[in-house]
């Protein structure tokens, strides 16, 4: 069985509970400004374009930000870089969105689905990094066609990755740690940078914890950085 198998279908809910006022404004008022309008492939989304014409050093992705926090760290810190956040979660994106305004975090746009979409859309080696941070594991070998990694997914980011880019994926959950090392490792285009454990079991300084690490965590996590091959 392989991806073509299985058209592409976001899975899983897109609101929580009511959202307070204040959330509920920058949603309708904030989240259009931020939210990118992706061309259809096989043209090319403008990044320039989608931050205003503004330059920037990198191009950065975290698919699937959750309530935001590692990628509003990253924003702050790295002022320098352009983010592209996808999450389909209507309350993360409302909790983003208060970092986001209260900070004026300028180099940070929001794709609100699916970040494979977005991956399709992304010019040629225009992305230096990416992250995928606890995903959902889909643990039943019939959802298994769900998860992000997979071949057409690698086909896609190694196409839209840079030489020397880096792809940070964490996970507490066993089965999906193996999953992602087995498709990983089998790639060309990418290389796993670890030497010992402590290079994956001990979390890096400019690797913040998310909420979800915080409070959620069942198992040991595990923080995976492999680097896109030149060729």
């Amino acid at each position: 069985m392989n991806d073509s198998d299985h058209p592409r279908r976001l899975h899983g809910r897109k609101r929580g509970r009511k959202l307070r006022a204040g959330l509920a404004e920058l949603v309708d008022t904030l989240l259009p400004r931020l939210t990118l309008r992706l061309p259809q492939p096989p043209q090319r989304l403008d990044v320039a374009e989608a931050f205003g014409g503004r330059a920037f050093k990198d191009l950065w992705v975290e698919i699937g930000f959750g309530a935001g926090e590692h990628l509003a760290w990253q924003a702050r810190t790295h002022a320098e870089v352009a983010l592209i956040g996808c999450e389909p979660f209507v309350n993360g994106i409302a909790t983003l969105l208060r970092d986001i305004d209260a900070e004026d975090l300028g180099n940070i746009r929001i794709y609100p689905d699916d970040g494979r979409d977005l991956l399709d859309t992304l010019p040629d080696a225009a992305v230096g990094r990416v992250f995928l941070l606890f995903s959902d594991p889909w643990p039943k070998r019939r959802h298994w066609q769900r998860r992000v990694i997979s071949p057409a997914t690698l086909a896609t980011l190694a196409r839209v990755m840079r030489p020397g880019a880096e792809l940070r994926i964490a996970s507490d959950d066993p089965r999906l740690l193996d999953w992602t090392l087995w498709h990983l490792r089998a790639h060309p285009a990418f290389a796993w940078t670890a030497r010992n454990a402590a290079d994956f079991l001990e979390r890096p300084a400019d690797w913040p914890p998310t909420r979800y690490e915080q409070k959620q965590i069942r198992g040991r996590p595990a923080y995976l950085t492999f680097v896109r091959q030149a060729g």
